[in-house]
């Protein structure tokens, strides 16, 4: 896996020192880094050196250590030799996995969705994407946009009913979120996304689950083919940094 090399933590990132509350120390740390890590607030390729993150975050390098090989498990930190800890930066092959497995998955919830949804969740999932066109439309900042589209997704999750199908696809999502990000950038890509989203609630609410599916696995491949062909780009012509 080529991982691009990423400014130190200090000026990129700011964090306030975990503070003694209820939740554990390490389950505290692991929320602050993987919060920072979505947010794109600690990069692809960044290094996660444990004596900055001790004197960041104020807590012991025990503490640290395990918030960092819990994060490791979820995908979102990548262990490198001779470089420690990196933010996860996902090949070419890792990605095209990822979005055929959610391709996949996330067409099921949709199905789920369609049988099992109350008006009041298909409602909900017509003003999330309602929600999300108007970020297009906005031209708000790429978080922002991401962050309308993951209400879609939380909707469907909640309306679809299974445990097991979100404790999978939270997954997924989280280590494609950065790929999410450079397919929602490229030029007409949102709004054509916004089309589709359009497209599948109409479906759902006429409640054709195989249409509804059928859109949502188009919708996600779709955007698999701006992001893998951006992210070959990037590893086929690396900057002078990265060779």
């Amino acid at each position: 896996m080529t991982t691009p090399p990423a400014a130190p933590l200090s000026g990129t990132w700011r964090a306030k020192p975990v503070g003694r509350v209820a939740a554990p120390l390490r389950e505290q740390v692991v929320v602050v880094l993987r919060e920072a890590i979505l947010d794109f607030r600690l990069v692809p390729g960044q290094r996660l050196v444990e004596r900055e993150l001790v004197d960041r975050l104020g807590v012991s390098r025990t503490t640290v250590r395990e918030a960092l090989r819990e994060l490791t498990t979820e995908g979102l930190v990548t262990v490198v030799p001779q470089r420690g800890a990196v933010v996860t930066a996902p090949s070419l092959e890792d990605a095209r996995d990822l979005y055929a497995v959610r391709a996949s998955l996330e067409s099921l919830i949709v199905e789920r969705f369609c049988e099992r949804a109350t008006r009041s969740q298909v409602l909900r999932l017509v003003a999330a994407v309602e929600g999300f066109a108007e970020a297009v439309a906005g031209r708000q900042e790429i978080r922002g946009v991401l962050t309308t589209k993951d209400r879609i997704y939380e909707v469907l999750v909640d309306g679809a009913g299974s445990t097991a199908l979100q404790q999978i696809t939270d997954g997924i999502q989280a280590r494609v979120r950065m790929l999410r990000a450079t397919s929602m950038s490229a030029g007409g890509r949102a709004d054509v996304s916004v089309d589709e989203l359009r497209a599948i609630a109409v479906a759902v609410q006429a409640k054709d689950a195989v249409a509804a599916a059928s859109l949502y696995r188009d919708h996600i491949r779709a955007a698999s083919v701006t992001a893998l062909r951006h992210l070959e780009q990037s590893t086929s012509n690396p900057t002078p940094a990265q060779m």
